[in-house]
């Protein structure tokens, strides 16, 4: 078992979004094999909004990975892999 830390993943979604909808069949395959905690954000919120001003997310689905700007509009399945697999986790030895 991995007793790794997770990833932190922040989602910044809106209602009736197709890509808001892939992007979290995406997190839920990539989750099978990578420890991820996600965290759903409303970008109608006051939170999401000023979440989505600071990282520079022009339109939903925003993603966060580990607090830093990952991407938005149509998750990539194969770019997040590859980040989770070359982004240590927080408290990774050395």
């Amino acid at each position: 078992m991995n007793s790794a830390p997770a990833h932190r993943i922040t989602l910044l979604t809106q209602g009736d979004c197709a890509l808001c909808d892939h992007a979290k069949q995406v997190l839920g395959k990539v989750a099978a094999d990578h420890a991820l905690t996600v965290t759903e954000i409303d970008l109608g919120s006051e939170a999401g909004q000023r979440l989505a001003l600071d990282a520079g997310v022009l339109f939903a689905p925003g993603v966060l990975l580990d607090g830093e700007p990952f991407s938005y509009g149509r998750l990539s399945e194969r770019r997040l892999r590859r980040a989770l697999t070359t982004t240590p986790q927080s408290s990774a030895s050395t």
